[in-house]
């Protein structure tokens, strides 16, 4: 390979770089946004589901520890939103 050759594709190199936008690197990968929404979806139906059934679903043996559990499965899904890109 000549010279000539090799700063012709490293020029081309170059352009190929540069016609990226820096944030197709920085996307979230396909299951984010579902995974993200399904645990503020599932933590609000949790405690949804504990007041409707008056204490005794979804697990009766932790008793008023299930709205901590719903407000922390909420939680996960609001921290997630911060990584949304």
């Amino acid at each position: 390979m000549s010279p000539s050759e090799k700063s012709v594709d490293k020029a081309s190199a170059a352009r190929a770089r540069a016609a990226r936008s820096p944030h197709d690197e920085q996307r979230n990968p396909a299951w984010f946004k579902p995974v993200m929404f399904g645990f503020m979806l599932v933590g609000f139906l949790w405690v949804v589901v504990y007041y409707i059934s008056a204490t005794r679903l979804p697990v009766p043996a932790v008793g008023s520890w299930n709205i901590v559990i719903g407000f922390g499965i909420m939680f996960i899904g609001f921290i997630m939103t911060t990584r949304w890109k």
